[in-house]
């Protein structure tokens, strides 16, 4: 199966250099280039790419507001957004996990991982960096006051639909385990947790793993480490 990758840069330069180094990839080919979040939201409404590098940072239509707009798109439900930014410690890479992308990555990474990064996020795993990206999130929210629902019962609210082993299974996922590694903790089979990860995306409406750890420490299920 060939995955089709959309590439979204202001930057012509680095656009080129990305479909030069995804399209020497022979399980990968890239389906379109843009150069704003409008463009990027047409092409991929046009060519229906798996998998989207997004820059978070271009003229116009930002890639926040470009992927928003896909993951509100009933239409690119299976499309991925992956952001790429320069600076990767910093409140855009949780807003572009809010805004329902799968994941991020630095430009400066290196080639491997960021042909590794596409095909995590088209395998559907989506957090690319489970250890750094909770990390991230964990800071960011510690530093705004959002690490948890203000409104009493808030929290119960979103959470309710879950069941105790749901609460469980998301717990571990903010903290970044794998799949293997939660059915190890829980001592039950990979494909239960599996199905326990994607009731859990369903019951709140969360589009891949990536959402799941937001979910978490927005509503205080998890809190962030202060030390």
């Amino acid at each position: 199966m060939t995955i089709r990758v959309l590439l979204a840069d202001d930057q012509a330069l680095l656009r080129s250099a990305f479909r030069v180094l995804v399209d020497s990839e022979p399980d990968m080919e890239v389906v379109g280039e843009a150069a704003d979040g409008d463009q990027a939201l047409e092409l991929a409404r046009a060519a229906r790419p798996d998998v989207v590098l997004m820059d978070i940072r271009m003229p116009g239509t930002d890639g926040l507001a470009a992927t928003r707009l896909i993951s509100a798109d009933p239409a690119l439900d299976t499309v991925r957004v992956v952001m790429l930014t320069t600076f990767e410690v910093d409140e855009y890479v949780v807003r572009a996990l809010r805004a329902g992308a799968s994941g991020f990555l630095g430009k400066g990474s290196e080639p491997a991982e960021l042909l590794g990064a596409i095909r995590v996020a088209h395998a559907g795993e989506a957090l690319l960096s489970p250890a750094a990206t909770k990390g991230l999130i964990a800071s960011f929210l510690a530093q705004s006051g959002h690490g948890a629902d203000e409104r009493p019962g808030a929290r119960e609210e979103r959470l309710a639909a879950l069941t105790g082993r749901e609460r469980e299974v998301l717990v571990h996922v903010a903290g970044g385990l794998s799949n293997d590694e939660i059915a190890g903790r829980l001592q039950v089979s990979p494909l239960t947790v599996k199905t326990h990860v994607n009731r859990a995306m369903a019951k709140l409406g969360a589009r891949d793993r990536a959402q799941l750890v937001v979910t978490a420490y927005e509503t205080g299920l998890v809190r962030p480490r202060t030390a």
